[in-house]
């Protein structure tokens, strides 16, 4: 891509390379993805502020609590259910401030909801449908103020907001082509128009054949889940399943710089994205690409993590310290684009309460628990970068 400055220069297992500033130096982290990796215990609070935000639960507030984006002010929710609902949360206090649900056939009606994606700078919310392959514009009270096609032969399922102007966002078509050869002029990672979803950048991650997260048996096809695009305190890392390395974009300079590489793989393909990533950690999935269609398994997931300071991989196990007995943390969950949050992790209102009432909980989500019973709201956890 023209303007994008892709700087590798591949040396040992790891890599020096130079910015486009000359006091600029960083390494890069090249992993054998098919070794096997001793075991790590880490307590998420060791490297992570923790906040708890429990949802308001009324009759006009109840919801399974799948979070959609988060801001400074606001928290949007939807339901797994695709009954339209998007809830609009206090992002300080988890109370309930409006529901909106625009579902349906008209011009200004969405009817189903891939994302959502906040834009508190402009007073606006973008849901994203795949189906009709538009993206609708609402403000924060749901009222509707534009759409916009996808790009001509696009599916963007992952999108975030880049910046006042702009999305940034994934086209997934490319999977369509898998064992093909890559067209040297189409570019899948792209930043999209606010007003009307024109591409105003394209960002150009250099591959040769496409290796699509799918397997295929006859009429069969089974998909993994593999995150292409992941915040990073206002910059992005950015993974392509056809490429062995995971990319860091830096927006201002227009930077494309290697940020990881895995070794190259083969029978059975494993492909890799990444989760939230600290000044110390990289938390990393491995994902095998085979699927047994018979018993309805496959995909086998690895969470790796490499350590800086140890200059080591390791099979990552992350717990949280607010629970008496050990309880995992998905330190690869679904992105914001906040520039404080790493991950996000939502906890079931039942869970918490069993815990409770067994005297399994510390600290705040203890106090959090006595004013919860089964049926209330989720609980949003934040897992945020450590206050310097």
């Amino acid at each position: 891509m023209k303007g994008i400055k892709i700087l590798v220069l591949l040396l040992v297992t790891t890599i020096l390379f130079g910015c486009v500033k000359e006091s600029k130096q960083a390494s890069i982290i090249t992993i054998d993805v098919s070794a096997n990796h001793s075991s790590k215990e880490l307590i998420l609070q060791d490297f992570m502020d923790v906040e708890y935000i429990p949802l308001e639960t009324n009759d006009d507030f109840l919801t399974q609590g799948n979070v959609m984006d988060i801001g400074n002010k606001y928290i949007l929710v939807k339901n797994w259910a695709n009954d339209g609902n998007i809830f609009v949360f206090d992002r300080k206090t988890g109370k309930g401030i409006r529901k909106i649900n625009r579902k349906g056939q008209g011009a200004e009606e969405y009817n189903f909801i891939n994302s959502i994606i906040l834009d508190e700078g402009n007073n606006e919310i973008f849901v994203n449908c795949s189906v009709t392959k538009k993206i609708y514009v609402y403000d924060l009270s749901g009222n509707f103020k534009r759409s916009f096609n996808y790009t001509e032969g696009s599916e963007y399922l992952d999108i975030f907001n880049y910046d006042r102007n702009n999305l940034i966002g994934y086209d997934m078509s490319i999977y369509y082509k898998e064992g093909q050869q890559r067209d040297k002029n189409k570019s899948y990672h792209a930043v999209l128009s606010k007003q009307d979803g024109s591409i105003t950048r394209n960002i150009y991650i250099p591959f040769d054949i496409v290796k699509a997260p799918y397997v295929r048996k006859g009429d069969g096809v089974a998909v993994a889940s593999v995150r292409p695009i992941i915040p990073n305190q206002g910059q992005w890392l950015l993974a392509e399943t056809s490429s062995d390395t995971i990319y860091s974009y830096v927006p201002e300079e227009n930077e494309l710089t290697p940020f990881l590489i895995k070794t190259p793989t083969q029978d059975p393909e494993i492909l890799l994205t990444i989760g939230a990533a600290t000044d110390r950690y990289y938390f990393i999935h491995t994902i095998k690409k085979v699927f047994d269609f018979t018993t309805g398994r496959g995909f086998f997931i690895t969470d790796l993590m490499y350590d800086r300071l140890e200059s080591a991989v390791f099979e990552a196990n992350v717990f949280n310290s607010d629970f008496v007995k050990k309880q995992s943390v998905d330190m690869i969950s679904y992105p914001v684009n906040n520039n404080g949050i790493a991950a996000i992790q939502t906890l079931a209102a039942s869970q918490i309460v069993e815990a409770y009432k067994n005297d399994g909980l510390k600290g705040k989500l203890q106090e959090i628990a006595a004013g919860l019973d089964e049926e209330s709201n989720p609980v949003v956890m934040l897992m945020e970068y450590k206050r310097r």
